[in-house]
């Protein structure tokens, strides 16, 4: 299973051209083992369209159950143990808690994270795809 940043889940939802060719081909290749959505996405999504930064054309209640239902899709509940990872990651790892909670996830998951966030993909300890075919 791999699990995919908040941005990725919209991206491949809504065909976004943002998303690389290389991410869709690891996306597909996945939906058999499993895609991870971290439960904190579901509220980014929803943060992000009641201020205005996401707008979809159907309501946010129809995009996420649809989203929700899409080939191999996991939903990874926001646990304890990853509420406290969250506040204890190495380094001092930058202070968004969506991100610190998806990183939590992927860390206690053990799981690769696909991201194009690029202070995820320069932090050491968590393990991401950097691009087509590297992890």
């Amino acid at each position: 299973m791999i699990l995919l940043d908040t941005h990725i889940w919209v991206w491949w939802v809504d065909g976004n051209k943002k998303l690389k060719d290389w991410q869709i081909q690891l996306i597909q290749k996945n939906e058999r083992i499993g895609i991870g959505i971290s439960a904190i996405s579901c509220w980014e999504v929803a943060k992000l369209v009641e201020i205005g930064r996401l707008k979809f054309k159907c309501s946010i209640e129809e995009w996420m159950s649809d989203s929700l239902k899409y080939p191999g899709i996991h939903l990874l509940e926001l646990t304890p143990q990853i509420s406290i990872e969250s506040c204890n990651l190495p380094d001092n790892f930058h202070k968004d808690p969506a991100d610190q909670i998806i990183v939590a996830t992927a860390r206690s998951y053990d799981l690769f994270l696909l991201t194009s966030d690029i202070e995820i993909l320069n932090y050491s300890y968590v393990k991401t795809f950097k691009e087509e075919g590297t992890c």
